[in-house]
């Protein structure tokens, strides 16, 4: 069975592997072994931290195999993104340019730099191991985040953000970036993504321009590609639709990937949460497929997939696998969310 919980010290040689070998590149990993763990001794502090209101706090999951005890991916929260530097990204703003003499009123979209994202909680760093077959791994490592969040509101920002990768073709190649970025820069995108530091880096106002950027100027390519998820993003930009995230009028400055938004109050972490007493799986066990979160003390947290029967009544019926991963005795509460709408029920298949 797979599950989530808080990455740790000892995990270190599995997160640089990720670090080195994920593609598009882990903002939240540090390629440098030093850097990397200072990180996750930072998540470490932030789990068990007495928190009454989002600051410096980074929040880092990881995916194990319980039978192997092998990492299979990696995400990560942001407490409040741009905490020591502004996050940026180009606010998409459309203008009226109007003449009464020539009878002209134009709508013309421009991107405008903005850092209206600072201080908004972030998720990032989502990462899933390419061996793991089908949605469910991705669906738990991904939503897991928002399940620690509803359980812990202090924490974040009543608004979350998500900033997803953008169009590049089979080589790497962002169209947007060749008509923007490399402008200013000069250098090749997949350079300046490491250095970036997630969007909070000093240079990039220092570099970028300052003055709005006429959408209808740039090349049809980079027009075309504004908001749009890359393919290898799609999964993840449906899961995020799925917990309640919407488009925004924000792209991200590089790439011109979306950004999406979610209001936690609204997600489906916290909409259809069902708080449910622990029982042992016996005859009536089965059903529709939650993800199940329970909270331990010192900031433990874990998460799984797993079925369920309908109705709080009937309490959650776990599996002894499911048990043994939550850390979860029977009496305890935790937190069950239905993965899909009930016409979207899918079974665990291979991710089990």
């Amino acid at each position: 069975m797979l599950f989530v919980r808080p990455g740790r010290l000892a995990d270190l040689d599995a997160l640089e592997h990720m670090a080195r070998t994920a593609q598009p590149v882990l903002h939240s990993l540090p390629h440098d072994r030093h850097a990397l763990e200072a990180r996750v001794a930072l998540s470490e502090d932030s789990f068990r931290a007495d928190v009454d209101f989002p600051g410096e706090e980074f929040y880092l999951f990881v995916l194990e195999d319980a039978q192997s005890g092998k990492l299979m991916g990696t995400a990560s929260i942001v407490a409040a993104a741009g905490y020591s530097d502004p996050f940026y990204a180009f606010r998409n703003d459309a203008l009226i340019h109007a003449s009464r003499e020539l009878h002209v009123n134009r709508k013309i979209h421009a991107l405008t730099m903005s850092h209206e994202l600072t201080g908004k909680s972030r998720l990032a760093g989502f990462y899933i191991d390419p061996s793991l077959r089908g949605d469910a791994a991705a669906h738990l490592m991904s939503r897991a985040r928002m399940m620690y969040i509803a359980a812990n509101r202090k924490r974040f920002t009543p608004e979350v953000f998500s900033l997803l990768l953008g169009v590049t073709d089979d080589s790497g190649v962002s169209p947007f970036w060749e008509a923007v970025g490399r402008k200013f820069f000069g250098r090749n995108f997949a350079d300046i993504e490491i250095e970036s530091g997630g969007r909070s880096r000093t240079f990039i106002a220092e570099v970028m321009p300052t003055y709005p950027i006429y959408v209808p100027l740039l090349p049809e390519a980079a027009q075309r590609v504004l908001g749009e998820p890359d393919s290898k993003a799609l999964l993840a930009y449906e899961i995020h639709l799925e917990e309640g995230f919407e488009t925004d009028r924000f792209i991200d400055i590089f790439d011109a990937g979306p950004v999406l938004t979610a209001q936690v109050d609204r997600s489906a972490c916290v909409t259809r949460n069902e708080t449910r007493v622990v029982r042992e799986a016996g005859a009536t066990a089965g059903g529709s497929t939650y993800l199940i979160a329970h909270n331990g003390a010192d900031g433990e947290f874990r998460c799984v997939l797993d079925s369920l029967p309908g109705g709080q009544a009937s309490g959650a019926s776990l599996s002894h696998a499911a048990r043994a991963a939550l850390g979860a005795q029977e009496g305890d509460a935790v937190r069950c969310v239905p993965l899909h709408q009930p016409h979207q029920e899918e079974s665990l298949g291979d991710a089990q």
